[in-house]
C-alpha cells in the first residue's frame, strides 16, 4: 500500500505521540518530536503502552459504526489507526494524518503486514491536516495537540472536516507528573484545550475518565458560531 494523496494540496501528517518516559536523549527536533527517531518509534509501539493507553477501550468509547470515516491527527506508526480501521470495517475509511515523513513508510508497511486496506496515509502540515471539507464522521487527536501549531486556528480547520453530527475527540496527558508522557511543561492542560476548543466553535459533549494519565474529551461543533 503506498501513501495516497487526497484531494487538494495533500502531503501526509506527522507522528507526535510520546509513549515513554520524560528523558529524551538529544532533545526535541522538528514538529516537537524527539530527535532520536528510533526511540520515538519504540515508545509508540511499546507493549507496555497497552496498560495505560487502553486502546481497545478507547476505540470502543468513540462509538464508531461500520462504514464511517475517521481521521487520526498524529497517527504515527498506526498504533491506534489499525484498531480504528478494524472498527469501521472494509466499507469505512481512516485517514492517518502525520507530519513526520519518515513515519509514513513505516505506517504503510505495518498496514500492509496487517492486511488493512481501508487506511489512507496523509502527510499533513503543522498547521493544516490537508483533508477535504466534510469528509469525516469523527476526528481523533491522541497525545498530539501540544505539537499542533495555531491552537484554535488548527481546531477550526478540523471543525470544517466534520460532517453533520460529527465529533472531535482529544486525548492528551494531564498536567501532572506521570510515569509516561512528555515533560509537564510541554503538556496542554484540559482547561486550556477546552478554552481553545470553545474559541474554535466546539462544545464539550462528554468526558471519559477510564485513562489513568490522560483526559479524554468528546466535542461537537456549535450550531451557530462566528470566529473571533
Amino acid at each position: 500500500m503506498s501513501a495516497t494523496r487526497t484531494p487538494g494540496r495533500h502531503r501526509q501528517v506527522g507522528s507526535r505521540h510520546h509513549g515513554g518516559g520524560h528523558d529524551v536523549p538529544g532533545g526535541f527536533g522538528a514538529h516537537g518530536n524527539p530527535r532520536d527517531f528510533r526511540l520515538m518509534l519504540g515508545r509508540l509501539e511499546d507493549p507496555a503502552r497497552q496498560r495505560w493507553q487502553r486502546p481497545a477501550r478507547l476505540v470502543q468509547a468513540l462509538g464508531l459504526r461500520s462504514g464511517q470515516t475517521v481521521a487520526e491527527i498524529g497517527a504515527g506508526s498506526g498504533y491506534v489507526v489499525r484498531r480504528l480501521a478494524r472498527r469501521v470495517g472494509p466499507r469505512g475509511r481512516v485517514y492517518a494524518v502525520d507530519v513526520e515523513p519518515r513515519m509514513l513508510p513505516i505506517l504503510t508497511e505495518r498496514l500492509r503486514g496487517a492486511g488493512i486496506k481501508n487506511v489512507t496515509p496523509v502527510l499533513g502540515q503543522d498547521d493544516d491536516p490537508l483533508l477535504p471539507a466534510r469528509s469525516c464522521d469523527l476526528v481523533l487527536i491522541v497525545n498530539t495537540y501540544h505539537h499542533l501549531r495555531g491552537g484554535p486556528r488548527y481546531l477550526r480547520r478540523l471543525r470544517r472536516l466534520l460532517r453533520p453530527g460529527g465529533q472531535l475527540v482529544n486525548v492528551d496527558f494531564q498536567c501532572r507528573e506521570t510515569p509516561v508522557g512528555p515533560p509537564v511543561e510541554r503538556r496542554v492542560a484540559r482547561e486550556t484545550f477546552l478554552r481553545d476548543a470553545g474559541r474554535a466553535g466546539f462544545r464539550l459533549v462528554r468526558e471519559a475518565t477510564f485513562l489513568p494519565y490522560q483526559y479524554c474529551l468528546v466535542l461537537a461543533p456549535l450550531a451557530r458560531f462566528t470566529a473571533s
